[in-house]
């Protein structure tokens, strides 16, 4: 199917500090900033922040790192999701330029996979 892993993120109540706490720990600016979610890039990995409040996600604070796959389509997605019967803990959403949806691993994990949104 051609999954990799992209990202991790850790949600945040409020952008400008979150980054600024990681701007010092990594000794680093953020690559990308934005209030919903912005970006780190470390030696080519992206760690993200994400304001999920801003989008009505909600997320247990202290333990929230979620592992981001990607694949190039939205129907392999879905067709992913459909094969493995798995539960799906946050529905198919569109977020800025990707479709995204979260599952839950055999131990309760969330997963986020996700797909760029393609023009029509």
């Amino acid at each position: 199917m051609g999954f990799r892993i992209n990202s991790l993120y850790i949600c945040v109540k409020d952008m400008e500090r979150a980054v600024g706490f990681y701007e010092a720990l990594l000794d680093r600016k953020v690559a990308e900033y934005d209030e919903i979610y912005s970006v780190f890039e470390i030696n080519g990995f992206r760690l993200g922040l994400f304001a999920n409040g801003k989008v009505n996600e909600k997320h247990v604070y202290g333990d929230n790192c979620l592992p981001s796959f990607e694949t190039d389509s939205v129907e392999k997605l879905q067709g992913k999701v459909a094969s493995m019967n798995c539960p799906v803990v946050f529905p198919l959403t569109r977020i800025k330029n990707n479709w995204v949806l979260e599952i839950a691993d055999s131990e309760g994990n969330h997963i986020e996979l996700t797909a760029p949104v393609k023009d029509f």
